[in-house]
């Protein structure tokens, strides 16, 4: 079964819920942020970084720390190109389901990994999208008593299903606006589709007058 005509009202419904959260960017400036969730992966992330480059786009990836531990160099080869960096988790168990300890475990064990690969500080890995973006308000007042920051979506065109990529392209179409944080896959669910996703949807929405930013300018933008 899927999901994704309930995304668009979750959203509605809940970034006024759960305002310390990141849900989109502010609504005047002409930006979207590109996020992609679950890699590194061996086969679909390069390819991925390869159209990312081709066009001059800076995207934010959300690692799952197990995922760096099997593909360093590819998660180096990420930062180094220059793209933002965040948390998924360790091996994307839900949240909810974990202890304080553990959560804290599976965070704290992703910016290791993260460290070992490319070199990046753990207080500079802050940013935490949470797997299958479910939480509770005790997650989230763990995360900010820990000096971590929530990231949520805006457009979640439920690729990891691999719907095809016309139908991923006019989801993102149809609810894409200024300040959209958009949700991909580079991983093993949605990964296969990624690429070439990424490489039609970036020139459509160049040419909307789009400008690609990071997570961490559209924190800036609401200082």
């Amino acid at each position: 079964m899927q999901f994704a005509p309930a995304y668009p009202i979750l959203y509605r419904v809940l970034k006024p819920l759960f305002p310390t959260c990141l849900w989109s960017g502010a609504g005047h400036d002409r930006v979207v942020a590109l996020t992609y969730d679950d890699g590194p992966h061996p086969d679909y992330t390069p390819s991925l970084l390869a159209v990312l480059e081709r066009y001059g786009v800076t995207a934010s990836f959300f690692w799952l720390g197990i995922c760096v531990q099997r593909s360093p160099a590819i998660a180096r080869a990420i930062h180094n190109q220059g793209h933002w960096i965040g948390i998924h988790g360790y091996d994307h168990q839900s949240f909810p389901l974990l202890s304080a300890t553990a959560l804290r475990q599976t965070l704290e064990r992703t910016q290791a990994e993260i460290h070992s690969a490319c070199q990046l500080h753990p207080n500079a890995i802050r940013d935490v999208r949470p797997p299958n973006g479910l939480f509770t308000p005790q997650t989230l007042a763990l995360l900010q008593q820990w000096q971590y920051r929530p990231v949520m979506w805006s457009v979640v065109p439920e690729d990891w299903v691999r719907p095809g990529v016309p139908i991923v392209m006019q989801r993102v179409l149809q609810q894409v606006q200024n300040g959209s944080i958009i949700v991909l896959h580079d991983g093993v669910h949605g990964g296969a589709d990624v690429a070439e996703t990424t490489a039609q949807l970036i020139p459509l929405l160049a040419a909307q007058d789009y400008k690609f930013v990071t997570i961490d300018q559209l924190w800036q933008s609401r200082l």
